[in-house]
């Protein structure tokens, strides 16, 4: 298996960065075309359980836009062949100081492009760095 073919990358990466915009303007259509519509599809929020494309797109729909901004860091994406990747990404808010998230999210070409069928979003205290 090749890992990290660089046309794969790109292609999963100019997804990924569509994803990001759609998600800091609330733009639910973006967000919806983004996950496999499949009962299968999955996301663990940071206060929900969506198990399904209907409750992940219900989320999003009943979600307030405001605070959604927010700033990301050490994103990586790794592909596996070339129909294969995860995302993961550490992300800052304004409105949460002394706080990082962190999103992992595997992605799946399929006929209709890049789709999302799993997701997880959690934030945890910002880890102290110590220096020796």
């Amino acid at each position: 298996m090749e890992i990290d073919l660089p046309e794969v990358v790109a292609e999963v990466t100019v997804q990924f960065e569509r994803y990001e915009k759609a998600l800091v303007n609330n733009d639910v259509a973006v967000l919806g075309e983004l996950f496999r519509n499949d009962p299968r599809t999955l996301r663990y929020g940071m206060g929900e359980n969506l198990y399904g494309y209907a409750e992940i797109n219900a989320f999003r729909a009943a979600r307030s836009p405001l605070g959604l901004m927010r700033k990301t860091a050490k994103t990586l994406i790794t592909t596996y062949g070339r129909d294969t990747a995860v995302a993961s990404t550490l992300f800052y808010r304004d409105s949460a100081p002394g706080k990082v998230g962190r999103q992992m999210q595997t992605w799946i070409r399929f006929p209709e492009g890049w789709r999302i069928v799993a997701a997880h979003v959690s934030i945890i205290d910002e880890p102290k760095v110590t220096t020796i």
